[in-house]
């Protein structure tokens, strides 16, 4: 499965769920299922900048070479948030990560008008985060 119909299977999760409420509901229970970090991986290094929250993301780079990112945050909707993230680029090539219009995808999922200005800046620097790292991958 590529990150289109990941896109694609997210969004239709979402239209069964009516109003925006119940999306939001269904968000939160995605962060839920997120395997916790250590407190080790809870380092600077791996905190992402511009979240009102505590985030932090790991990237893993795989044989394959594709990447596995982890996350946790001290935010229940933006857990939610982290993974719906990795739903998309979780396991995809950097080159896959990188060809990725998230905003465009966010304004699919209906996230974009959705989530507070804040939470909007926290995702966009999340996302900008996993692009970054998948810009290393690449150049390595």
């Amino acid at each position: 499965m590529g990150i289109d119909d990941a896109l694609s299977e997210l969004k239709d999760e979402f239209e069964l769920l009516g109003d925006w409420e119940e999306r939001y509901r269904y968000v939160i229970e995605l962060g839920k299922d997120l395997a916790p970090l250590s407190d080790a991986e809870r380092t600077e290094a791996h905190k992402v900048r511009g979240c009102a929250s505590q985030v932090w993301l790991v990237t893993e780079p795989q044989a394959d070479g594709t990447l596995r990112f982890r996350g946790d945050s001290d935010a229940h909707i933006v857990r939610g948030l982290i993974a719906v993230l990795f739903r998309l680029y979780s396991g995809r090539a950097p080159s896959e990560i990188l060809a990725f219009d998230a905003n465009a995808a966010f304004a699919q999922l209906g996230l974009a008008g959705a989530l507070s200005a804040q939470r909007s800046n926290g995702l966009a620097s999340m996302v900008a985060r996993i692009r970054r790292d998948a810009e290393a991958a690449r150049a390595a």
